[in-house]
């Protein structure tokens, strides 16, 4: 079910009155500014779903991982859940104009094919929602609601009327209606402006056929009519999404404010309660439409001081989140900048990485990056770490160039470990450079920092890549054993996997098989099946497979390795190497030199950037030396796909066209028509949706 209409004609509350009278349990999702992170938008989904019939768990823990790709993994787990319940639910999106995120849109054209039979999916908003409408259409698959089904008769104006204790005369309800072309709030409105001794030629003239929204004057003539204090009150709170008693005191620099509410909302005046205990409330989004634009006409300069004082009402209440969105809102990039320091990392590890990404582009966009260090850093890592380069670089100058801080969430004394943590990562500089920034950063950094166990992992890797194994493996048990807890779990599994490699190096094939097995059940209890360095466990995993002669094992891990590949680029490019080369050993083992020599292709291409990654860079020539004398009875086929095709192929069950998927990636609809083809023909499809049924058989895509 679509419900499209401009503000005011009642698609709340007519999908309220639909949901508690079809005989169906429902489940509701209220959508605004901050659900424009798709995993943010899909726990939501998922909870309402839950909450009327417990639903598969792997959705909750795929919803969890940090690395969790939303169209490969999430959506389809999501829709699969979905799809297998037995009661018949309806299942209410509203609001869901707020949506710009593309991803969030594409999430839900994909859940909409998964709606079992004799449930509902509904979306209410202003603006058509994201559905693949013209097939829906086509297939007789969907209800249509617009204005037109929700302006209200004139018998029902007239009940309107009566309930908001108005009493006029028929030919007065017909002007009215006349007025208004039977628009819900209009109506309403005229009702409160009556109400409070407005005369009724002024409420009938104030509405002309063509507005669909109250004009100008009845906004001034119904403020004017209302107490001074109820005036200063409604116009100020209204920079408030959501209020409550002493957060509107702070806001106002008053007492009282819980009363007020209390009458506000016994008036019937627009206010929406939150809870059942009286606490929380907002506006209807229309009549807090029409008080911030009272608001900003009248006191402008107003809007930014009240956002400072919500701001620091939200820290000094330990929700720094809503403190963030204030301190942007006011304008304060400073302020805000020290809040996305601190919160944007905890972000990132409950896989809330639109959000982070969204703090990050608001801080480039008011020019807030060369003094945030903090921020950067973070941004520039959470960039590499989710296979985007171009941003990681970016970034990365932005934190060098930045000022010092005067503390860090870690207890670090200065920025310097954290910027040195940054180059270590990102290796630009080559092996040996990247020793001395991790070893600047074990010096450096605080004793408790929850970066520790990062600094090791790096300092390791970067002793492994000057052929110091022994010291390697010393510095990845210390990972490994939990030596600095309270960082991210997927450095333990980077870790074990590189003991893993280690020991098979020294033909100890069961102490292999030990990390491995302790790499799996880490990255299963921390929800990281979708963070792409897991791809080097895959990797390890193949390699032990092929050792005890389990071809399918081996390839089952192979594909999950293929899934998380295009996100290891030469932002990190000592695991985007490695992994390459130990994917590519694998399938030389297989006698796929096709897929073997894309891999070798991948890894060269990230030498070529980033050449002095000391043994890789050797391994990968050895290769190299190999594959020219190997030959292939292989065609090309699904394991010789790209990672740039591999990283359009989560966009193919979508809604999006191809121009639409290229705007989406910074593509070219050229590049991406002719990645699609290709893609298509090693899969041995001839459709879009012959590749997507294709790719879940293998297991490329959920669902």
């Amino acid at each position: 079910m679509s419900v499209v209409a401009p503000p005011g004609y009642g698609k709340t509350t007519v999908l309220s009155q639909w949901a508690e009278r079809n005989g169906q349990s429902f489940a509701w999702v209220s959508v605004d500014e901050r659900d424009n992170d798709p995993k943010v938008l899909l726990t939501y989904v998922a909870e309402a779903l839950n909450a009327v019939e417990p639903i598969d768990e792997r959705v909750f823990d795929v919803l969890a991982s940090p690395g969790s790709s939303v169209p490969g993994a999430i959506v389809p787990r999501l829709g699969a859940a979905f799809s297998s319940m037995t009661a018949r639910v309806a299942l209410i999106l509203d609001d869901v104009h707020a949506l710009r995120n593309r991803e969030c849109q594409a999430a839900l054209s994909v859940l909409a094919d998964h709606v079992p039979g004799g449930s509902r999916l509904a979306m209410a908003g202003r603006l058509q929602p994201p559905l693949r409408l013209a097939r829906l259409r086509a297939e007789g698959r969907i209800l249509e609601i617009g204005p037109g089904d929700l302006s209200l008769d004139r018998d029902e104006a007239s009940l309107l009327l009566r309930g908001a204790d108005v009493v006029v005369g028929e030919d007065d309800v017909a002007e009215l209606h006349r007025r208004t072309e039977g628009w819900p709030v209009g109506l309403y409105l005229a009702a409160l402006y009556l109400r409070e001794g407005g005369r009724l030629a002024g409420a009938a003239a104030s509405f002309g056929g063509d507005d669909w929204l109250v004009s100008e004057y009845v906004e001034a003539e119904f403020l004017a009519r209302i107490s001074h204090r109820n005036r200063v009150f409604l116009t100020q709170t209204a920079v408030l999404e959501r209020m409550c008693g002493p957060l509107c005191d702070a806001v106002l620099e008053a007492d009282g404010s819980a009363g007020v509410l209390a009458r506000l909302e016994r008036s019937n005046l627009l206010l929406v309660p939150l809870d059942r205990r009286g606490q929380w409330y907002r506006y209807h989004h229309l009549f807090r439409d029409m008080l911030l634009a009272e608001l900003q006409r009248l006191e402008p300069g107003l809007v930014p001081v009240l956002h400072r004082r919500a701001a620091r009402w939200y820290e000094r209440n330990g929700e720094p989140v809503e403190a963030l969105g204030h301190w942007m809102k006011a304008g304060e990039a400073d302020a805000a900048g020290r809040l996305v320091g601190a919160q944007a990392f905890a972000a990132y590890q409950q896989g809330r990485v639109a959000t982070a990404e969204r703090w990050f582009g608001w801080l480039k966009d008011h020019g807030a990056a060369a003094n945030q260090p903090t921020a950067a850093v973070l941004a520039a890592m959470i960039s590499a770490l989710t296979g985007k380069p171009g941003e990681a670089e970016s970034w990365a100058e932005a934190a060098e160039r930045a000022a010092a801080v005067a503390s860090l969430p870690d207890g670090s004394a200065s920025i310097q470990p954290w910027l040195a943590l940054m180059r270590a990562l990102m290796c630009r500089d080559g092996a040996e450079q990247m020793r001395a920034d991790a070893e600047l950063a074990a010096g450096t950094m605080a004793a408790g920092s929850f970066w520790r166990n990062s600094v090791t992992l790096y300092l390791g890797m970067a002793y492994l890549m000057a052929g110091d194994t022994g010291r390697a493996d010393v510095l990845f048990e210390d990972v490994a054993s939990g030596g600095h807890p309270g960082g991210p779990a997927v450095g333990v599994c980077v870790a074990l996997a590189q003991r893993s490699l280690l020991a098979i190096a020294r033909g100890d094939w069961e102490a292999a098989e030990r990390h491995l097995s302790q790499a799996r059940s880490l990255a299963r209890e921390a929800n990281l099946a979708d963070y792409p360095p897991i791809a080097i466990v895959h990797a390890v995993a193949a390699r032990i497979a092929l050792h005890e002669a389990d071809r399918p094992r081996a390839l089952a891990e192979l594909t999950r390795a293929q899934r998380l590949r295009p996100a290891l680029t030469y932002a990190v490019p000592h695991l985007a190497v490695q992994a390459r080369i130990e994917l590519a050993r694998c399938y030389l083992a297989l006698s796929d030199i096709v897929a073997a020599r894309i891999l070798l292709r991948e890894a060269t291409e990230v030498l070529t950037r980033r050449p002095s990654l000391g043994i890789f860079a050797g391994q990968a020539a050895d290769l190299r030396v190999e594959l020219s004398y190997a030959r292939s009875s292989f065609a090309p086929g699904v394991t010789a796909l790209t990672a740039a095709e591999l990283r359009l192929l989560p966009m193919l069950p979508t809604h999006l066209s191809f121009p639409e998927i290229a705007e989406e990636m910074f593509l070219s609809r050229h590049t991406v028509k002719s990645e699609a083809m290709s893609l298509y023909r090693k899969l041995g499809a001839s459709s879009r949706n012959q590749a997507v049924t294709r790719s879940r058989e293998l297991g490329l895509l959920d669902g």
